[in-house]
């Protein structure tokens, strides 16, 4: 009686679930796939397809274009055919005729590598014809189906090498960049360096689209929807391209780097030298132009302003005091005694001033003016590194400034802990001896050195910035409070007054009476610690010479009394500072004077001890040998 009652209560559930797989099955045959093949014949009667933006222009500071498009037209072969085939030949016959400068073999090259079962695109084989080119030619290239032409442009930089650091430059995304962003796959390209790279999201704008209805044929037979693209996204940088060609042309044949900034942080001017011309890239670089670029010994890739780290030298010497002040309450009052050399631990090993005999009785405002070696030797080794390396960090040094630009490095402020770990070694006096002087492990940036002076200048680090206005949103100031000794800085910038201005200072040379304004600076030598083995091994004799030779700083502010600009320039294997990098320096103070960027301020005849110490306005609230600078 049970089994009868189990078969009959299992023979009902599997009726049951019989009866729910049919509704189940029969609900996605009248339903689901109802949708999906409607779907299916909407896409079979519906062809869409983008609409490329028009990529946003470069201007400088005065509306001149850094970075341009030109209008022209691009080629594509429709995919599957065979490159052997002779309908693929009589294309190639066909482009050849009419564009005779075009290059039949990478045009076989290109499409056949693109070509492929999975692919129902066309092949694009020509990239760029200027329009004027193109509109003869058009009516009969269109005939053939297998061609496609569409509108293109081609990026273009007016100024060349001028600014290829600061600009960059546009090129073909690759793989990476397409996944990462959907719109560069769509354009097919994207900034590689510079301003293109760091704002390319705002500048390549949004695709547009156009959806049509075609025939079984593909035939189009009218536009069911257009959604216009978002482009023509422009930037204002702060840049002036006049002063950028000023200050390359002026480096000559030497290598460096130079910034000029407002101290709110405004960028007027960004060289690294030497350069590259953009433009070669666009198109695609020749195999010629790449190696002669990647064997230049002077590195014309690196952007020496933000991607190259140096040896501060005697240019630290102002932050160095006022992290030794601090660290060290006291110590900056005492006088110091310069024989010429002092010696230093157990081993008595000899650090030497860069003046033989010496300085005499030193104060701070004396140690600055003529970079007195001793003086901060001695008073390194009285507060310890571990001591005063912090505080100079917080002068903006061992991290990024923030500028709005990729690849910048972060420089190094070492410490006893920073050896330990790097060289399993411990710090010796004769390590603090050589960074008190800007030696040894400590690297520093261009654009790191130009903001500290702008923190010396206003008690305030600005944020630099390249670009003053996205759109027509302008850019505000980023300024950061930094709290610096009153006292000791008074007596710093009359030190700086000093290297400028009045006899013995060790660019007076350079300015003295040949700049309108009051420049307040500091000079800098730097020693080469080593050539790149690869390097050395290509090296002439007498080229090697040259590469170790000693890096020349300046770095500066002015008005002295009211600072408006901040310059720093370094000139690679230059030597001393004032003889190198101070003439340069010079020359863009004058040129700033001459196109009326100080506001008409006149240099005044006035003894140093005659100048005003007290805070300038825009500072309110709002390796055992020394080196000669």
């Amino acid at each position: 009686m049970f089994a009868k009652l189990n078969r009959f209560k299992i023979t009902l559930f599997l009726f049951f679930v019989i009866w729910i797989i049919m509704f189940v099955r029969l609900y996605y045959l009248s339903i689901k796939s109802n949708i999906y093949y409607e779907e299916l014949a909407k896409s079979n009667a519906e062809k869409s397809y983008y609409i490329k933006p028009a990529r946003g222009e470069i201007f400088d500071n005065k509306g001149r274009l850094l970075a341009i498009n030109e209008v022209g037209f691009a080629i594509s072969i429709a995919p599957k055919l065979d490159v052997e085939s002779k309908e693929f030949k009589n294309i190639l016959k066909d482009l050849k005729t009419n564009l005779p400068d075009i290059n039949a073999t990478r045009i076989e090259k290109v499409y056949g590598k693109e070509n492929s079962s999975y692919n129902h695109k066309h092949i694009m084989v020509v990239e760029f014809i200027p329009f004027e080119k193109m509109l003869n030619l058009y009516p009969r290239l269109s005939l053939n189906e297998l061609i496609n032409i569409e509108v293109e442009t081609k990026r273009i930089y007016p100024y060349g090498q001028y600014g290829s650091h600061v600009i960059g430059y546009i090129g073909k995304s690759n793989n990476k960049e397409n996944k990462k962003d959907e719109v560069v796959k769509i354009i097919g390209k994207v900034g590689k360096g510079g301003i293109e790279k760091y704002y390319n999201k705002f500048l390549q704008g949004e695709p547009g689209a156009i959806v049509s209805k075609v025939t079984a044929t593909n035939e189009e037979v009218n536009i069911i929807r257009k959604v216009s693209p978002k482009e023509n996204r422009n930037l204002t940088l702060n840049l002036d391209a006049e002063l950028q060609r000023m200050i390359y042309d002026k480096f000559g044949a030497q290598a460096g780097a130079a910034i000029v900034m407002r101290p709110t942080g405004e960028i007027i001017a960004a060289v690294s030298t030497p350069s590259y011309n953009p433009n070669l890239f666009v198109g695609g670089i020749s195999k010629e132009d790449w190696n002669r670029l990647q064997n230049n010994f002077d590195h014309p890739f690196t952007n020496k302003f933000l991607g190259g780290v140096y040896p501060p030298g005697s240019t630290i010497k102002m932050g160095m005091a006022l992290a030794i002040g601090e660290a060290n309450p006291g110590t900056l009052d005492k006088l110091e005694s310069c024989p010429g050399a002092i010696k230093v631990g157990r081993s008595g090993q000899v650090f030497r001033d860069w003046a033989k005999n010496g300085h005499g009785i030193v104060n701070l405002r004396k140690a600055i003016k003529e970079s007195v070696d001793v003086y901060f030797y001695k008073k390194s080794l009285a507060t310890g590194i571990d001591r005063f390396a912090p505080k100079l960090k917080k002068l903006g040094f061992n991290s990024p400034t923030g500028v709005d630009m990729h690849g910048e490095l972060e420089g190094l402020i070492p410490d006893s802990a920073w050896k330990r770990k790097r060289f399993d070694e411990m710090w010796y006096p004769g390590d603090t001896v050589n960074t008190s002087i800007g030696q040894g492990y400590m690297l520093v940036t261009p654009l790191q050195l130009a903001r500290y002076t702008a923190a010396i200048a206003t008690s305030y680090l600005p944020k630099p910035m390249f670009v003053g206005k996205i759109g027509n949103i302008k850019q505000k100031p980023n300024l950061q409070f930094v709290h610096l000794n009153q006292k000791y800085l008074a007596q710093i910038r009359l030190g700086m007054f000093d290297v400028c201005n009045t006899p013995g200072g060790t660019a007076v040379g350079s300015f003295g009476r040949s700049v309108p304004i009051h420049v307040a600076g500091k000079t800098g030598t730097s020693q080469v610690t080593g050539i790149p083995k690869g390097e050395k091994a290509r090296m002439r004799e007498e080229q090697m010479e040259y590469y170790h030779r000693s890096h020349a700083w300046i770095t500066t502010y002015a008005p002295f009394e009211k600072p408006e600009y901040i310059v720093t320039v370094l000139v690679e294997h230059g030597g001393h500072g004032g003889t190198a990098a101070g003439p340069i320096a010079a020359e863009i103070y004058r040129w700033l004077h001459r196109n009326g960027y100080f506001k008409g301020i006149a240099k005044q005849k006035m003894a140093s001890a005659e100048i005003n110490t007290t805070m300038p306005a825009s500072a309110q609230p709002i390796a055992n040998q020394g080196m000669a600078d």
